[in-house]
């Protein structure tokens, strides 16, 4: 009872604080909303700060605080994952409802906390310290915690920690930016159920005003596209085991408008994936990579806040794994033949603002057009059929921190019955660096 009065509290909040008095008394313009596109690393200091002269520019520190409850109904239908991408299971971080092996962040039926983190940012004129703390009813994770630099020569910058990596759209995006209680399942199934997240190092290159290009190298010891499975016949070699290159363009279209195109590839020298059987396990251990492209198209309406504001936006994601079967059986391993695998998806979404505070917005996604996988007794390649999954959502954004969405999906998943979800999620930032995106 007391989990579902803490999930209930913020939303109670959420009526008190829109109130006409309430209102009254906290008018916030909504006008150039930009739908939680906003970049952390180019933060303005907050105007306290630049009242207190040069010495106290010299450092900043704002901090943030994101709490989030959701209401999930699974009303017909049950859960299941797309077909072919059942290996190991996969979890989105409090926003799926597909169990995962040691993780506990799947929606129930009823009450959830869902994603509430806290984002500490400091800044000096030649360094920016981000960390983001995940919140959850079971622990504190420590989700990122990275270094960025300011002044690097010829349009440079170096991160390094661990961060999320700026591979496609949304992976980079924490929750509360999306537009959609889901992360998508592309971005879920393909890179990671948290995104592309993993310890290492960026560095990019902005060439001119609208073009940035970078790379990475990580550790390799993320989820998803990363995944090292314990119990397998390699042992784990020294990192960096991922590396990834991307380029950013943002052409000019216009005042009121703009286009963000996207394109992106990885390569993972290590991937490895059991599955344990019981009395015997099936390794399949080798390497993987992938190639993305993505565009977001976004028109400012010009009227109060988001009314008439419209955005279009999707992403693509094609992954090849070259596999080596290995079988274990009373703890020797026995090398079998070689494989590989292919598999995809996308997915399509817009919103729209009718109302100064309210939006709309569609999104449709498949997942697995191409879709080829290992399949055991006997181990063959197995093609399997597409996933879909539609989803339409109304958002009342109370200001521009604060939101209440109401979402209904449709899972049309291969070889499983069609099933429906409804949602209610309410979302909101305080503090010092409460617009931020990460």
């Amino acid at each position: 009872m007391s989990r579902r009065l803490l999930t209930l509290a913020p939303i109670a909040a959420a009526v008190l604080m829109a109130t006409p008095a309430w209102a009254a008394e906290h008018q916030h313009d909504h006008t150039g909303h930009d739908h939680g596109q906003h970049d952390h690393s180019s933060h303005d200091p907050a105007p306290e700060h630049a009242e207190n002269g040069p010495k106290a520019q010299a450092f900043n520190l704002d901090i943030s605080l994101t709490l989030e409850g959701i209401y999930h109904n699974r009303f017909s239908g049950e859960q299941h994952a797309p077909a072919g991408f059942g290996h190991g299971g996969h979890a989105d971080h409090g926003h799926d409802d597909h169990g995962h092996e040691g993780h506990a962040h799947a929606l129930d039926d009823g009450f959830n906390l869902g994603h509430s983190e806290v984002v500490v940012q400091g800044s000096t004129p030649y360094l920016n310290g981000t960390a983001v703390i995940s919140l959850s009813e079971d622990d504190v994770t420590l989700e990122e915690a990275y270094l960025s630099t300011q002044q690097l020569p010829a349009n440079l910058m170096l991160k390094a920690g661990k961060f999320l990596s700026d591979v496609g759209d949304i992976n980079s995006r924490h929750p509360h930016t999306w537009d959609f209680v889901e992360r998508p399942l592309v971005n879920q199934h393909i890179l990671g159920e948290h995104g592309l997240l993993d310890t290492g190092m960026q560095l990019t290159w902005a060439p001119v005003a609208n073009l940035q290009v970078g790379t990475e190298l990580f550790q390799g010891e993320g989820e998803g596209f990363s995944q090292f499975s314990e119990g397998g016949y390699e042992a784990r070699e020294s990192g960096p085991r991922v590396s990834t290159l991307f380029a950013k363009f943002q052409p000019d279209i216009g005042s009121g408008k703009t286009l963000n195109l996207g394109a992106s590839a990885g390569y993972n020298r290590q991937f490895v994936r059991v599955d344990d059987h019981g009395h015997h396990a099936h390794s399949a251990e080798g390497d993987n990579w992938f190639a993305g492209l993505d565009a977001r198209y976004q028109r400012d309406g010009g009227q109060p806040g988001i009314q008439g504001d419209w955005q279009l936006g999707g992403e693509y994601f094609y992954t090849q794994r070259n596999l080596r079967e290995h079988v274990e059986h009373d703890h020797h391993f026995h090398s079998r033949d070689a494989y590989t695998e292919q598999q995809d998806g996308a997915y399509l979404e817009t919103t729209y603002g009718i109302a100064p505070r309210w939006e709309m917005g569609l999104r449709t996604e498949a997942l697995g057009m191409s879709n080829r996988v290992m399949g055991t007794h006997p181990t063959a390649i197995v093609s399997e059929d597409v996933s879909w999954r539609h989803s339409g959502q109304v958002t009342w954004r109370l200001r521009d921190t604060m939101f209440l969405r109401a979402q209904v999906t449709q899972e049309d998943y291969a070889s499983e019955e069609e099933s429906w979800v409804g949602m209610l999620q309410f979302n909101a930032t305080f503090g010092g660096h409460a617009g931020h995106d990460h």
